[in-house]
Parts: structure tokens; sequence; C-alpha cells
């Protein structure tokens, strides 16, 4: 299998099926990728499929599907425009701590262009090869298995029924000390898909090279439980990256789905929440100076069971002065959906705030609007709390990722 053709789209956009790009095998392996995800990534259609808010990068065999963020539906999507919003989402990602864009070599950046599965298939061999440095660790471990020696455990029934002709062998759950543990079970398999997916790319070599470097160990098939059962101690704390971006690769891995030969990897971020963390992120830069805190995801029971959450709530002598919900889409003129509205009333008067803002994203680097207006009170002349429209430029003025969202927020309050 070789990687060798490329598509970048941008969410919400639809991709034809065509041959000799998006063909009908990718459009069945991605169907049942879809499936598998409860239908959440993008809708089918008969000739295609139409993305939805999430961006990243999908890989089908010899196919890599990179879906870029967008504001503006009428946005052009030429090849300059797409690297614009690939660098943006490229920093969103490292700004929210899902990539670590720093440890990413540029060497083979003028050979050929860089994609997003290329950038965390390095960041985790980064990653590993650090670990083979260091020195890898031993653990123990129960085996059972025959054995010369007596010792450990006699299991008496596997022992009856596998040495009645043996008998200078003994069958016992014993303790081994050595590198075949679970931790780096789970990195082989991670190094082995990003064997399987790069080949006919610049990281395919280098797989292979530090697969030789790395121990031999048992192939197992983790899954999210398996994860779960990694031990907890201060020798593996050197590896939690490593296991970390193993744990991505590996549950997004999606071999011989529904009995098919494909091999899948997707990596998808919601553009929705990508968009919440980050302004969260920038806030909480630009309130250190301020005597103000921020807070994300600050939850309150609302009604039998059902709590509230709003998406980010600020507090200024542990009074609230503002609640913010995040919306990725491009409202242009019109006005925020009442069930908006409802919401961030309900926002104001659970949190005894007197301002709540909706804030939407503008791909326009002169655009920092806020428009404040009060919700109508049920008693005449009795004064109430607002709620606000809030536009923000993404991009700077040279179309990057704006990195001064949170003071041009603070300011918009003022």
């Amino acid at each position: 299998m070789l990687r060798s053709n490329t598509i970048q789209v941008f969410e919400h956009t639809f991709l034809p099926i065509e041959k000799g790009s998006f063909e009908q095998r990718h459009f069945v392996a991605l169907s049942k990728l879809n499936a598998l995800h409860d239908y959440q990534y993008f809708d089918l259609k008969h000739n295609g499929v139409v993305f939805k808010q999430y961006v990243g990068a999908i890989q089908v065999d010899d196919l890599t599907i990179e879906i870029l963020p967008k504001i503006d539906r009428y946005e052009s999507e030429d090849q300059e425009n797409k690297t614009k919003w690939q660098k943006v989402l490229i920093e969103m990602l490292r700004v929210t701590k899902k990539l670590k864009i720093q440890q990413v070599g540029q060497a083979n950046v003028t050979k050929q262009s860089i994609h997003l599965l290329d950038i965390y298939f390095e960041w985790f061999l980064n990653e590993v090869q650090l670990l083979i440095h260091q020195g890898l660790i031993k653990q123990y471990y129960k085996e059972t298995g025959n054995v010369k020696a007596l010792k450990g455990k006699l299991e008496f029934a596997g022992h009856i029924n596998k040495n009645l002709v043996h008998k200078e062998r003994f069958y016992t759950t014993h303790q081994v000390y050595d590198k075949d543990h679970l931790i780096h079970q789970i990195l082989g398999q991670a190094l082995e898909i990003i064997a399987a997916l790069s080949q006919g790319n610049y990281l395919y070599s280098r797989c292979k090279k530090i697969q030789l470097d790395f121990p031999e160990v048992k192939p197992i098939k983790a899954n999210e439980n398996t994860f779960s059962k990694i031990p907890k101690s201060r020798k593996i704390v050197p590896y939690e990256n490593a296991l970390a971006i193993a744990r991505l690769i590996i549950l997004n891995y999606a071999p011989n789905i529904s009995s098919g030969s494909e091999k899948m990897l997707a990596l998808l971020f919601d553009m929705n929440s990508l968009w919440e963390e980050y302004v969260l992120v920038r806030l909480k830069q630009a309130c250190n100076d301020n005597n103000m805190e921020v807070y994300g995801q600050a939850s309150k029971g609302f009604w039998n069971g059902i709590t509230i959450r709003p998406d980010i709530v600020l507090e200024k002598n542990k009074e609230v002065i503002l609640i913010i919900d995040t919306k990725w889409k491009n409202i242009d003129q019109s006005q925020p959906s009442t069930h908006d509205l409802r919401q961030m009333y309900v926002y104001n008067e659970y949190w005894k705030s007197t301002k709540s803002l909706l804030l939407y994203p503008s791909n326009n680097f002169k655009e920092k609007i806020v428009k404040f207006d009060s919700f109508v009170a049920l008693i005449q002349d009795e004064e109430h709390h607002k709620c606000g429209l809030g536009k923000i430029s993404v991009l700077t003025t040279d179309n990057k990722l704006n990195e001064n969202i949170g003071v041009d927020i603070l300011q918009m309050m003022a």
C-alpha cells in the first residue's frame, strides 16, 4: 500500500466520487467508518459525501483526506486559502495541547507537503526515539507456560494436560522481568499502524528504523479497556506523551471494518469544541494580569439530574462578570437563534450574571464588534441582565491565527 493521493477540503463542503481521486471504494470505506461513529462525521449522498463540523484527517488505504476549518461558505477554495487554514488548524491544535508542533522536524517540508497525519506520526516517532535513547524500562508481569525449572505457582491441570510425556517440564504461572510488557506492546502496536499507513511516505523508513531499535514484544490488539490497565508509577511519567499519541492512533485506527480490507485512520476534531478551547486558553492568558478568573465547563444542576454548562465563565472578585458561549459559524447579519438566546438567559439567571455573550468568529481582521441588549424584564422598569452578540477576527492582517483573541474579548467588554 502506497500513500499517493491527498485531497484537501473544507468543513461543510461536498466531495464527489471521481475516478482517480475519491473513488467508489473510498466512499464505501468512509460509509463504514461513519456508521462505526454513529454517523456524526459526514452525510452520505448517492454520489459523494458532505462533511460536517469535524476537521482533521482521514486516511483510507492510498488516499488522505484533510478537512480544514472554514468560516465563510463563499470563501475561495484555492490552494493558497487551503494552506492558510491548514496552518490555522495546526496552530489551534498546538495551543489547545492536542499537538506539539515544535517537535516536528522540517527537513522534509521542501520534498513534499506535510499533512496533519504526518505531523502526528512524526510526533509519536520522536517520542519513542527519545524513550529508546533514555533507556526503555523493564517491568514485572505474570506469564503462564512450560519452563524447565520449577518456579512460581504450578498449574496442576495444565501441567498434567501438557506434560504427561515431558516429565522434565513444569507448567507454571511465574513472574518475568523484562521489556515485553503492556506499555511497550501498546507502543509497538502504534508503530505497526504507522508503518502500514506511511508506505511511500518519508516517515516509513524512519518508522522501520525505530522498530529495529525497539524490543520484540508480543503483538496485541489494544482497545479502550487496555489503556485503563496501564499501571501508575513514576517510571511511567516519561511515557505519558507517547502513550497519549498511541491511544489517539490506535483507538482511531479501524482495520477490516465490516469484513472489508480497508486500512483506515481518522483523526477528527469537532470544530465547535476546538474553537471553544482555543478561546478559553487565550482568555486565561489575557486574564492573568487583570485580576480575573476564567473557568471552562462549570456546570450546575438544572432539572431532575440534568445539568447546564456554559462554555466560559469570567469572574472578578468572586463575582461573575461575563458568561460566554462560543459558536463556530458565520452569523453574517442575521440574528442568533431563539434557542441560543433562551440558553443565555438561563445562564445569567443561574450564575447571577448581568452579562452574557454569544461569540462568533470572523475572517475580517478589522472586525471586533459587540452589541449588548437587555432581556425584557417581567416587571416594568426593572433592570434586567443582558446578552451580547460578538464577532471577533480569527485571523491577523498577515493571515495568521489571532493569538490576541483573549485581549480583544476583554477590550470588547470595556
